[in-house]
């Protein structure tokens, strides 16, 4: 299934405030995303629509409205879920 990407304010802050190699292997892997949910996704619990996005010790959080992904947040592990 084929999904656009888009990005909420905050996930833009969030990336803009990471060092710009990580900035780019987090982008590289939300592209790969948008033919199917590839790489290290998994549904969150106690969330119906909410999944996370591995990408080393950065956790990107994002939802699935229709065929787009929306990308919410862009955190270190040790605050992605508080």
């Amino acid at each position: 299934m084929k999904y656009g990407i888009a990005f909420k304010p905050k996930a833009v802050k969030d990336l803009r405030d990471l060092p710009k190699l990580i900035q780019g292997k987090i982008l590289e892997k939300i592209q790969l995303m948008e033919n199917d949910l590839a790489g290290d996704v998994k549904k969150l619990t106690n969330f119906t629509t909410e999944y996370r996005l591995r990408v080393g010790n950065y956790r990107v959080l994002f939802e699935i409205e229709d065929t787009n992904i929306v990308n919410y947040r862009v955190k270190p592990r040790d605050k992605a879920y508080q």
